[in-house]
């Protein structure tokens, strides 16, 4: 092995036994500059997931569906208790010593404002998931849809402040912890240490030179294989979404070419927006969508009753402080198939998802102290999410309880839960319209930025790769999408979505080994700035 190259202008001090070079095991091949041992298996495992959903989606959608079932009923105890570590471990970064250490050294300068910043976490962290499921998830809690959090009578005064409460839960703290200690931890080995921004760097002070083995590649392999079935998975349902919402409004029909025609959109302004590159494009679509999402945001508060808006938004903050221990607890549950059917599957959700959006997250936060990040990432996104979620949410939740619209006989299809509270506003059509917009902005920068990720993994740990390969990745996670869509359905859509909360399960372990190999790096980093 040879020394690594030198770590990029403006890190701190890098580790001096590190012994790798930043791209030596990489190929170069029709333009394309991969790390083999990464991109050769991602790519063989994700055709044989597909070829082999294709020719028998039922009985991969069963195996799937098994095995998720298998990890959430076996092993909640594990989701749980990580996602309570998590908050408790990123809350402790805010106030230690630490917090003080600033990403890519003492005089690095943040790349973004602190607006654009927060835009594009926000954007790649939830913000399609909160169109999706802002509606949906406090109506089928407070209508016993599946099971109310916590064993509330449905229907009810109490049945009501829960939901918003337990949906805040779902939202706030918990996952994006998850996401900031990947972020921070990704960040911090690449820009402090001159490691390759890739999850394998986060534990060099547990494994050392280890790293660069085996054990790294299934890491950075596994990390892939989540993230593109998740972007895939969520490009399906987005398209579903959508499509849903267009034919409610009269303009399509929702069928099979629809949701295809969709991702095809989506996929092709994604790549243009790669082509762009980080500045011109996720950038530009992630200032866009919170500019969308402010307009809609305003519109449904300023429509409907400001003070009831204010009333629930306590209620919700309220419900979510006075709840948060129950609902963190995972012993003698007495809403078992609400706490697995929600709770354990949204944390593995989320966790599968964090190698996606934490090193999204780290790429854009050079320049940002610990303590700036952690706000940022943690604190932040989750009042956003709480003020959101009371608008769309709480106004469905008013509508029901005056008996107006359609959401009052209950939850039917979760696609059009949005739409169907839209309806019974001034302007409908007209807000109905630009929130399916929204929708496809924010899966247009999903993609982008989920692009970027596969295309830095595979890349091993390259920023600078050939645009050639983010290309490629983009078009795959459309080709995918489409490709289960048009094949299998719901069957195959929902294989893949258990496939990619199946690799939840290792990567809770994961993320709990990272915060004990981040706090080392930055307890170290700590000492040697005092002594420097």
């Amino acid at each position: 092995m040879t020394k690594r190259s030198e770590p990029s202008v403006g890190s701190a001090q890098p580790y001096d036994d590190v012994d790798y070079q930043i791209g030596q095991d990489n190929i170069q091949i029709a333009g394309f500059d991969i790390h083999n041992p990464v991109f050769g298996t991602s790519a063989i495992l994700i055709l044989i997931f597909v070829a082999g959903t294709l020719m028998a989606p039922e009985a991969a959608n069963s195996m799937l569906l098994g095995a998720r079932n298998w990890a959430i009923n076996h092993f909640d105890w594990l989701f749980m208790a990580g996602g309570n570590l998590f908050v408790i471990f990123c809350l402790a970064l805010i106030v230690l010593p630490v917090s003080k250490i600033r990403l890519g050294g003492e005089h690095a300068k943040p790349e973004f404002s602190t607006l654009s910043w927060f835009a594009m976490l926000f954007a790649a962290g939830m913000g399609i998931g909160l169109m999706f499921w802002s509606v949906a998830e406090p109506v089928a809690y407070f209508t016993d849809w599946y099971g109310t959090p916590l064993g509330v009578a449905a229907n009810t005064a109490e049945g009501k402040s829960l939901a918003l409460g337990a949906t805040m839960f779902h939202w706030g703290l918990h996952p994006w912890a998850m996401y900031g200690i990947v972020g921070l931890s990704l960040a911090f080995f690449a820009y402090n240490k001159g490691l390759p921004l890739t999850v394998r760097s986060a534990f060099y002070p547990l494994l050392g030179n280890l790293i660069w083995g085996p054990i790294g590649h299934i890491i950075d392999i596994v990390a892939v294989l989540a993230t593109i079935f998740g972007l895939a998975t969520s490009l399906g349902l987005g398209a579903q979404q959508a499509a849903s919402g267009l034919a409610y409004l009269g303009l399509v029909e929702n069928g099979i070419s629809t949701q295809i025609g969709l991702i095809t959109i989506i996929t092709g302004i994604a790549i243009f927006s790669v082509v762009r590159g980080l500045d011109g494009g996720v950038k530009l679509l992630s200032n866009i969508n919170m500019a969308i999402a402010l307009i809609l945001l305003v519109f449904v508060i300023v429509v409907g009753s400001i003070s009831g808006f204010l009333s629930n938004l306590l209620s919700l903050f309220g419900s979510y402080a006075q709840n948060i221990l129950p609902l963190s607890n995972w012993v003698g549950r007495d809403d078992e198939t609400w706490f697995h059917g929600w709770t354990v599957f949204y944390w593995a959700w989320w966790i599968s998802w964090s190698p996606f959006v934490g090193m999204f997250i780290a790429r854009v936060s050079r320049g940002r102290t610990v303590r700036e990040f952690m706000l940022a990432v943690l604190i932040i996104p989750t009042i956003v999410c709480g003020v959101w979620v009371t608008a769309f949410g709480g106004s469905a939740l008013d509508q029901i309880q005056a008996n107006v619209g359609e959401l009052s006989n209950g939850l039917t299809e979760v696609p059009l839960a949005m739409f169907q509270m839209l309806a019974h506003l001034p302007l409908a059509s007209i807000m109905s319209f630009l929130a399916i917009v929204l929708v496809l902005v924010f899966f247009i920068t999903s993609s982008d930025s989920g692009s970027l990720v596969i295309d830095g993994i595979t890349a091993g740990g390259k920023e600078d790769a050939p645009v050639a390969q983010r290309v490629f990745w983009a078009t795959m996670e459309g080709v995918i999408a489409a490709t289960l869509l048009f094949g299998g359905g719901a069957q195959a859509l929902n294989a893949l979505q258990a496939g990619a909360v199946t690799a939840g399960l290792p990567f809770t372990v994961i993320l709990i080994l990272m915060c004990v190999s981040l706090y080392k790096g930055l307890s170290g980093e700590t000492r040697r700035l005092a002594t420097a």
